[in-house]
C-alpha cells in the first residue's frame, strides 16, 4: 500500500500542506530577491538610508519567521519551503538577468 491513497484524506491534507509550503517558499523567494534587488538599487543611487536599512531589515525578519515556522511543522515542510525560496531566486536571477541585458 502507498503512503497517499485515494480514499485516505488525512493523506491529501499532507500533500495539499507540502503543496502550500512549496508556494510560499516561491512567493517569498520572489518577493525576498526582488527586495534585494531594488535595496541595491536604493544604495547604488544614494537613496534613503533609513528606507534602505528598514527594507533589509524587514526582509530578513520575513524570512526567518517563515522559515522558523516551517521547521515547526518538521524537517520535510522546511526543505520544501527552503527550496521554493530557491527557485524564486532563480526565476527573479533569470528575469533581471534579461532586463539587465
Amino acid at each position: 500500500m502507498s503512503p497517499i491513497s485515494m480514499s485516505n484524506p488525512s493523506s491529501w491534507l499532507w500533500v495539499a500542506s507540502i503543496a502550500v509550503h512549496f508556494g510560499a517558499g516561491l512567493l517569498l523567494g520572489i518577493l525576498y530577491f526582488y527586495g534585494v534587488w531594488w535595496n541595491a538599487r536604493l544604495f547604488a543611487s544614494g537613496g534613503r538610508v533609513g528606507t534602505s536599512i528598514l527594507v533589509m531589515l524587514s526582509r530578513i525578519a520575513l524570512l526567518g519567521v517563515v522559515l522558523t515556522l516551517a521547521s515547526l511543522e518538521g524537517a520535510l515542510p522546511l526543505l520544501v519551503t527552503a527550496v521554493g525560496i530557491l527557485l524564486g531566486r532563480f526565476i527573479v536571477m533569470r528575469r533581471l538577468r534579461k532586463i539587465a541585458a
